[in-house]
């Protein structure tokens, strides 16, 4: 039964490839249980109120909600997509959602938001206009996309991590460490996590990006219980300790097991912020949102199709209808859950790599993000410096992506180019991807190959033209 549903047999693959494959696959990107709540749940919002509505941070429940809605996402996408893809926060909308929206509004609001442009991304892929968009864009645009956004993790990582700081004045806006030192035993503990995911990676042992976070956070507890460093910033007196733990002090917890607090899901208001800011700047958050989460998966669905061999030669892969359908629902679930708006995870090709073929190894993955809630205690105890090797090595495995593009071809290479250097560069994936359209469409039209340009291009590139514009749109609007 299961061989005739998921096809695979018919994709060269057996049971226990698929299964192996979802291990993997977890293990690879279960770092997000850890991770999203340091991102989301230790930013305040403009009432000062941390995610939930209370005055101090919740990451249990926030870290049980997303590896609820990771699981429940996951299955879906095995059932009814049959794809090997797993799904969780997306890592980069989640800093936007954070930095970016809730800051101007309360965080019900900015789930709202979230959930309206999963309903818009989910109306768009039921009229077929989302499908087209994802056929209209060059094969090698998406290869692009996909590894720009794997050099924007790993910037994250390396900033968070503290490797890399912000100077905070100057003509660089970055240096290394603290005024270009390495400084203290929270880098020590990054560069450890580090080497061993990579020995781990290069030894081909499975799980090797958990096993690191694994060790790197035991080793923080050891020594912030030898050395008693403490955090980077202290909220209560304002001081900062530049060779202090990154938002998370780690400690031994009072508690590992416990029963999952899914109390932040239905947390949303879907039109609240329209009374917080102008219609305008409501609509133009949605639209960023609509067109990171929209060519997100443009990237990830081809990497994953070419790695498993299952995309034609027009970068298309089976079933694209519905493996679409459920990563726009993913935005509509991870806003109802205020964890932020869940999306396709390039991880997925390291299932891929173990011989997953077919949706059986999503579900598989999904069962174990379900059996995560229980476990959600443990991230209040892994400092930044524990977790963020993985958004290194994640953003290497995007990277790799990069042979695929002709480089020979400036009509295609350039594009590629401006959107893999200007979403680290200016740290933000829209930027990256509208910079490669809108120039995509001028080059190939100087080079008179207008041929090439599907007409949905130049919709695209003139809606990126009015994202790029939203200033002094705003102004004339008034």
């Amino acid at each position: 039964m299961l061989d005739s549903y998921f096809k695979i047999s018919e994709r060269g693959s057996t049971l226990g490839r698929e299964v192996r494959g979802g291990f993997v696959t977890f293990f690879t990107m279960a770092y997000i249980v850890a991770l999203n709540p340091l991102i989301i749940g230790l930013s305040k919002d403009a009432e000062g109120k941390f995610l939930g509505g209370g005055d101090a941070p919740n990451l249990a429940a926030i870290a049980a909600m997303t590896a609820l809605i990771a699981g429940i996402l996951t299955i879906l996408m095995g059932v009814v997509g049959n794809y090997p893809l797993a799904l969780a926060t997306g890592l980069g909308l989640n800093t936007f959602v954070a930095v970016g929206i809730a800051s101007q509004m309360s965080w019900a609001d900015a789930m709202g938001l979230v959930v309206l442009e999963g309903l818009i991304i989910t109306v768009l892929v039921l009229t077929g206009f989302r499908t087209a968009v994802f056929r209209a864009v060059p094969a090698q645009l998406k290869i692009a996309i996909s590894v720009g956004i794997g050099l924007f993790i790993a910037l994250i990582g390396l900033v968070d991590a503290g490797f890399v700081r912000r100077t905070g004045s100057g003509p660089v806006p970055v240096t290394l460490g603290d005024s270009g030192t390495l400084v203290g035993w929270p880098i020590v503990v990054f560069a450890l996590g580090l080497f061993l995911m990579i020995g781990l990676m290069v030894k081909k042992v499975k799980g090797a990006l958990l096993i690191g976070i694994a060790v790197a956070t035991v080793a923080a507890i050891a020594i912030e219980s030898a050395f008693k460093i403490g955090p980077l910033f202290n909220g209560a007196t304002g001081a900062v300790n530049p060779k202090g733990w990154n938002l998370n002090v780690p400690a031994v917890p009072s508690t590992i097991v416990a029963t999952p607090d899914f109390g932040l899901f239905g947390q949303f208001n879907l039109f609240g912020s329209f009374g917080q800011v102008s219609a305008i700047t409501a609509i133009l958050l949605v639209f960023t949102l609509l067109l990171s989460d929209f060519f997100d998966t443009v990237g990830t669905v081809t990497a994953i199709g070419h790695e498993s061999g299952l995309i034609d030669k027009d970068g298309n892969v089976p079933n694209n209808d519905r493996i679409l359908l459920v990563d726009s629902l993913a935005a509509v679930a991870g806003g109802a859950g205020s964890i932020s708006s869940n999306t396709s995870y390039i991880e997925s090709a390291s299932g891929v790599g173990e011989g997953a073929r077919t949706g059986l190894a999503s579900v598989v993955t999904g069962l174990l993000f379900l059996l995560t809630t229980f476990f959600a205690p443990l991230v209040a105890v892994i400092p930044y410096e524990a977790a963020t090797p993985a958004l290194i090595i994640v953003g290497f495995l995007m990277m790799t992506q990069v042979k695929k593009i002709d480089w020979e071809d400036y009509g295609i290479s350039i594009p590629a180019f401006l959107t893999i250097i200007l979403m680290p560069f200016t740290y933000n994936i829209s930027v990256g991807i509208g910079a490669g359209f809108v120039s995509f469409v001028v080059i190939r039209l100087i080079q008179g190959r207008r041929k090439e340009i599907h007409p949905l291009l130049f919709l695209v590139a003139g809606l990126f033209m009015i994202y790029f514009l939203s200033s002094p749109i705003n102004t004339w609007v008034g």
